[in-house]
């Protein structure tokens, strides 16, 4: 399927309503994929800013004054993730109005100086475009600059639904769907992978879901540089978006698992189910949908806890391997880019 025509649509909007073929065509694909492995990264989350200029409905973590991590706060989050033989840094925050390309940079290059061997999993599309503009650089030229400076992957965030009408009633001031594929793009083609997402739930349809992941699904048929696809389920809790927003029920979010993972076959293997916003107890039951992902143990995640998740900020290494166990499934632990660690 290179392209979604009507027809294609139909046959899928069809499947939609057939819970059961999909979830046994989901399983299906995910066994000829990865088999009965289901994998999870040891990381640490850094949300280093809520200040932002950003207006985004959906948002209950941005403020016009709030808080920035000193350098010494940032290593000494990094210090307790080494220690918990964490393989990798995740960075992500607001977009503080006075931040420019050399901050970026120098939170990536104290982070490498004093633990080199971490990877550094940073910055949204969103992000490269405020730093860029800030600096008044070139994207092109900003993520060389980041990469030099020890990026090893982006998250591909502020993906939102990347359908420019929807985007207008959630996001309207955000980059547009064209703006986000063509950073996308711009670091997969200097050799920077990034993972890819979908915030879905709220006021899209479902065909806006499936004309996203056609996209996501031609963008890496030509760049082959997603590492990975995260169903992010919106949570509606204090936030402008919340009153307006659908709620969908266990088994919608089931079944758009298993949809992106016969959407997204064989082109994106990793398919992985956000515990922070599903819940883990859900997110597991996914594992049965399509999922081979339980994504990382983040230990500190402050951007669903402000919209509300009542999960836990932390799951360890063995709390995500009893979850799988208990689906049936055999853990592996994983870097970001998806190589297997020995033994969990």
């Amino acid at each position: 399927m290179s392209s979604l025509t009507p027809c294609h649509q139909d046959e899928l909007l069809k499947l939609w309503l057939k819970p059961l073929k999909l979830f046994r065509i989901a399983n299906s694909l995910r066994r000829k994929s990865c088999g009965d492995e289901v994998s999870f990264v040891i990381n640490r989350n850094i949300n280093f800013t809520n200040r932002c200029i950003g207006s985004c409905k959906f948002c209950a973590f941005h403020q016009q004054a709030g808080y920035t991590l000193t350098q010494e706060q940032i290593l000494a989050r990094v210090a307790d993730a080494e220690e918990k033989k964490a393989t990798e840094i995740c960075l992500q925050g607001g977009l503080a109005p006075e931040m420019a390309l050399e901050d970026y940079c120098g939170i990536l290059e104290t982070i490498r100086s004093s633990f080199p061997r971490m990877h550094l999993h940073a910055y949204s599309p969103m992000e490269v475009l405020h730093m860029s503009r800030n600096s008044g650089m070139e994207i092109e030229d900003s993520l060389l600059e980041l990469k030099r400076s020890g990026l090893g992957s982006m998250p591909g965030t502020a993906a939102e639904i990347l359908v420019d009408n929807v985007r207008q009633k959630i996001c309207p001031e955000k980059l547009s769907s064209e703006d986000w594929i063509n950073i996308v793009c711009k670091a997969h083609s200097i050799g920077i992978p990034t993972t890819s997402t979908m915030l879905y739930g709220h006021v899209e349809r479902l065909e806006d879901r499936l004309r996203h992941l056609q996209l996501l699904r031609d963008l890496q048929a030509k760049t082959h540089g997603f590492t990975e696809f995260v169903l992010l389920p919106f949570i509606p809790g204090n936030n402008a978006l919340g009153p307006m927003a659908r709620r969908p029920d266990l088994l919608e979010h089931l079944k758009m698992h298993a949809f992106a993972r016969i959407m997204l076959h064989p082109l994106i293997t990793n398919i992985q189910a956000s515990w922070t916003k599903l819940g883990r107890e859900a997110a597991a039951a996914a594992l049965n949908w399509g999922v081979n992902d339980l994504g990382g143990t983040l230990m500190e995640e402050n951007i669903s806890r402000s919209a509300g998740s009542k999960e836990a900020q932390y799951l360890s290494a063995e709390e995500l391997i009893e979850l799988i166990e208990a689906r049936g499934k055999r853990a592996v632990q994983r870097t970001t880019l998806y190589e297997r660690v020995e033994a969990p």
